[in-house]
């Protein structure tokens, strides 16, 4: 089992890091400025252009790799917000009695019962499309799920009997929480980040599909997909090339969650 799941641990840290490593060389790699236009639209995979042109005569090479950079960058950003505000709420709502808990836990409840991408899709149609906007929104859409798993953890660990020790000699409730709850938790945290990443990623390339993605001319994957998609029989690279990477992408970080035991 531990060589499983380290296995699946290397498996998902290469996927990531040759994404992230392919998206810093971008400049290298492509030769060309992910704007830039030419007279070569749709034009099929060739020694000039790797994966072959858009239909405003881009390089898909260029503008894939330059996505990638700004995938890598709302996904980890949108699940460190997400932490930010559903690690505290977890951490009360398992450790608090009485009232305090249950409106926490309310809270939670209420916010897990609306459809996730439903909600993303009317917050962002309210707020507006941008790369600031869509980290704020995926991190207020998955804030719920990263702090009913906190608050499950901090209810097992509040019962222990060295917490139920350090709560009759006085100790206060940030206390306990910093020094005895969170270092049993934080690997179970660490995985959940992993996987938020990987659903924010997924997450903002569906709203781009949907039209609701970064505005142009900032090169977005999910837009890409969904822009190439009306000529796949002219260069299917343009719109295939985009979703394999959100698909290495995300399965990178997915084997990277769930290898943490």
């Amino acid at each position: 089992m531990a060589e499983m799941l380290l296995t699946r641990r290397a498996a998902g840290c290469a996927l990531v890091l040759a994404v992230a490593l392919c998206a810093v060389a971008a400049p290298l790699l492509s030769g060309y400025p992910p704007d830039g236009s030419s007279v070569e639209s749709l034009a099929p995979p060739s020694a000039v252009h790797r994966f072959g042109t858009d239909d405003l005569g881009r390089d898909v090479l260029a503008r894939v790799l330059f996505g990638a950079r700004v995938s890598l960058l709302i996904g980890p950003c949108a699940a460190l917000l997400a932490t930010a505000i559903g690690l505290p709420l977890g951490l009360l709502g398992g450790f608090l009695r009485g009232l305090p808990a249950l409106v926490i836990v309310q809270l939670i409840d209420l916010c897990i019962a609306l459809p996730g991408l439903v909600l993303a899709l009317f917050i962002t149609v309210m707020v507006g499309p941008s790369l600031r906007n869509i980290i704020l929104v995926l991190g207020v859409v998955m804030w719920p799920t990263m702090a009913r798993l906190v608050r499950g953890q901090a209810m097992d660990v509040a019962v222990k009997p060295y917490v139920e020790a350090a709560r009759a000699t006085g100790c206060g409730t940030t206390r306990i929480l910093v020094r005895h709850v969170w270092p049993n938790i934080m690997r179970t945290v660490a995985a959940q980040y992993a996987t938020t990443v990987a659903f924010a990623i997924f997450t903002a390339a569906s709203l781009s599909f949907l039209g609701l993605g970064i505005p142009p001319p900032t090169p977005d994957l999910g837009g890409m997909v969904r822009g190439g998609f009306q000529f796949l029989t002219l260069n299917p690279m343009a719109s295939l090339a985009p979703g394999a990477v959100v698909g290495v992408m995300v399965s990178g970080f997915y084997l990277i969650g769930s290898s943490v035991d």
